[in-house]
């Protein structure tokens, strides 16, 4: 009898797309940070995907240094892999952006592929109250004019200033053309395979959530990579579910989180990024999947193991 096969849920414990004033469970304080990440870790996750934030007022913080305290914490008390992001936030330039990556050496750290319109303000009009912070409401709005900048000068400069870390990225692709400029890369030998490609879906700017999206992207990736590469998928806001559970039948791992959805079903709240992992958790054990702990996922993305980071 065949073994079941092994899926790596990732978390996405707060990201930079959702402000504090649109829910009370979003982890902003080191601490709460913390404590979401192994929350989510001992409910499933073997991947916990990391941003910081400014602890007064929430906003997205990109210094080494508002990452330590979490990062030290949750390699303390848990064995789950930290994945910290280089792409913060899309207010930042490339320099701000790779420095976590750059000093704390993580196994994995996320990657953007492409320069992309990245349209957050929609959400304003369904947040019905008043913003706690000023910084909100324009920095929702502002995303209409400007752009998420990942120039292809801008992926070389993380690549090789993170060249030997013996870090691996978790490939953040928004769009076809970015699996192609994955493989441009892939080609010049500036990223190593086994590749783990996370295919974003439901970005203004980026690809939808359609089922024909969710196969194209699977299906552009096989021929791009073939063997080479592990696929995860997220779907943004209301889609999040219903996305891992198209890919988990495709062959696929997930990514679930506060960064991606601050919900766990229609018009209700997540109290948890641990609740999220609970539901797609019960998703793919139903599909006759089995979890991956955080050596399976180790083992699976090839590694270079927890005690070889910098903090």
């Amino acid at each position: 009898m065949a073994k079941p096969r092994k899926v790596i849920i990732t978390c996405a414990v707060t990201g930079a797309i959702h402000t504090p004033s649109m829910s009370p469970h979003l982890p902003i304080t080191a601490q709460e940070i913390a404590d979401a990440a192994i929350g989510a870790a001992e409910a499933g996750a073997a991947v916990v995907h990391l941003h910081a934030r400014n602890p007064q007022d929430g906003r997205p913080d990109q210094t080494p240094e508002a990452f330590l305290p979490f990062v030290k914490v949750i390699k303390q008390r848990s064995n789950v892999v930290i994945n910290l992001t280089s792409g913060g936030s899309p207010t930042m330039m490339v320099e701000e952006r790779v420095q976590p990556a750059a000093v704390l050496k993580p196994e994995v750290a996320s990657l953007n592929m492409g320069t992309m319109n990245f349209g957050l303000y929609p959400m304003i009009p369904r947040y019905k109250g008043k913003f706690k912070f000023d910084w909100e409401e324009p920095y929702l709005e502002n995303s209409k004019k400007g752009m998420f900048k990942n120039t292809l000068a801008d992926i070389e400069f993380i690549l090789k200033t993170c060249a030997e870390n013996g870090t691996r990225f978790e490939v953040e692709c928004y769009d076809i053309g970015h699996l192609y400029t994955l493989k441009h890369f892939l080609d010049r030998g500036l990223i190593q395979a086994p590749l783990f490609i996370q295919s974003v879906f439901g970005i203004l700017g980026g690809i939808g959530t359609h089922p024909e999206d969710v196969i194209m992207m699977k299906r552009t990736a096989d021929r791009l990579f073939g063997d080479n590469y592990h696929w995860s998928v997220l779907g943004a806001g209301g889609a999040q579910m219903r996305v891992a559970a198209m890919a988990a039948t495709m062959g696929g791992n997930v990514r679930v989180g506060l960064e991606d959805s601050l919900w766990i079903g229609a018009g209700k709240l997540a109290e948890s990024n641990a609740q999220q992992v609970t539901q797609v958790r019960k998703i793919l054990e139903g599909l006759g999947l089995e979890i991956a702990t955080p050596d399976d996922a180790r083992e699976i993305l090839s590694l270079k193991g927890g005690d070889k980071v910098n903090f």
